[in-house]
């Protein structure tokens, strides 16, 4: 079932300002930890108000047997091309694709977009891909039509992984040695334009510990876009408008959720695109079906969360809709006193960052 979701959002008399913390420039990871699981661990703990430091690698200690955890495998492509107009080399273009609105035909977002005016025509990799500008859509994106040789390359996906560059964001300015580091090892499908970075701590080795431990591991898929890491530039957050974004939750999934949750095991998602996927399809006793369509939900503080139960994820960049999501699954307070306590503890924040467990 294809649906698209449409966000119920509170009223809150929250700003933007309230979820800004000052964060030296250091703590910005701009490498991953020399192994995926040795990043480091706060785990706070909603019940008893307490904030503890371990390492990834414990996060099996915090999972019982019955309990499900709630993945997103999607797969971040090379996203990021760099081009030009056609017959005006000196026309430098940046181009992101975000999203594949049908075969071949993305939503993108243009650097610098005056020069992808409607009709354009633009070159990459010295015209192993090209594109020609149908649309403008809001935010003043591009909708392009990409052609290349069908009978050399199978899809799109084949022309990206030999000239596209993986779309790091742009606090992170140190080059990646090994593309597979901004991929989670259980990435399967192609589609984002950025990692669900959550799950970059986990190891194949790690995953199987936990399976033998009785937790079930259920794959969500959600394509990160821009509606994830779109800045709030709203003064009032409520005011915020999500770009939507593609998701799926497979049959075999939605059975395993139940399934758990009805014999009293708790729900786990790994990062706020899990998350953010089961609260658009969660009914209100907290039964999850199996769906696939569009979502544009926004979590913030007044948010009623009906199916989450616990929450894995990094630690996100100030006045953020995921430092948003974080603090509705907690407190706001609690959420920005945990942060102050990170930076004095000089963890490793954004992308390449540690992580968090709230239970």
């Amino acid at each position: 079932m294809s649906e698209t979701i449409v966000n119920v959002k509170p009223h809150t008399d929250l700003r933007t300002a309230d979820f800004y913390y000052e964060l030296p420039e250091e703590r910005i990871a701009q490498h991953p930890a020399e192994q995926r699981d040795h990043s480091r661990l706060m785990v706070l703990n909603r019940a008893e108000g307490s904030l503890s430091h371990r390492h990834f690698y414990d996060i099996i200690d915090y999972l019982h047997e019955g309990d499900v955890l709630v993945v997103n495998d999607s797969k971040v492509i090379p996203a990021r091309l760099y081009g030009h107009v056609e017959g005006r080399e000196e026309a430098k273009i940046e181009l992101l694709l975000l999203r594949q609105r049908e075969l071949d035909t993305w939503e993108t977002l243009v650097k610098p977009g005056k020069r992808a005016r409607v009709g354009m025509r633009l070159v990459f990799g010295n015209g192993i891909l090209c594109g020609e500008v149908l649309d403008l859509v809001e935010e003043g994106n591009r909708i392009i039509k990409f052609d290349y040789d069908r009978d050399r390359y199978a899809n799109i996906y084949e022309v990206l992984s030999r000239i596209g560059m993986m779309p790091l964001p742009p606090y992170i300015t140190e080059q990646l040695r090994e593309n597979d580091r901004y991929q989670t090892v259980y990435a399967r499908e192609e589609g984002s334009a950025a990692a669900p970075t959550a799950g970059l701590h986990f190891t194949p080795e790690l995953i199987e510990r936990i399976k033998e431990k009785g937790v079930a591991i259920a794959p969500v898929m959600l394509h990160v876009g821009l509606g994830t890491f779109r800045p709030v530039k709203a003064d009032r957050i409520d005011e915020h408008v999500m770009h939507s974004e593609f998701f799926s939750v497979p049959e075999e999934s939605a059975r395993i959720i139940n399934e758990r949750k009805a014999a009293g095991g708790r729900l786990i998602c790994v990062g706020t695109t899990s998350c953010r996927t089961i609260e658009s399809v969660a009914r209100e006793d907290g039964t999850v079906p199996a769906m696939s369509g569009d979502t544009g939900i926004f979590i913030y503080p007044g948010y009623r969360f009906k199916a989450v139960d616990a929450l894995i994820t990094n630690f996100h960049l100030p006045e953020s809709t995921l430092l948003m999501l974080v603090s509705a699954f907690y407190n706001r307070d609690k959420v920005m006193e945990a942060y102050k306590v990170a930076v004095d503890e000089k963890y490793r924040f954004f992308s390449f960052g540690d992580a968090m467990l709230i239970e």
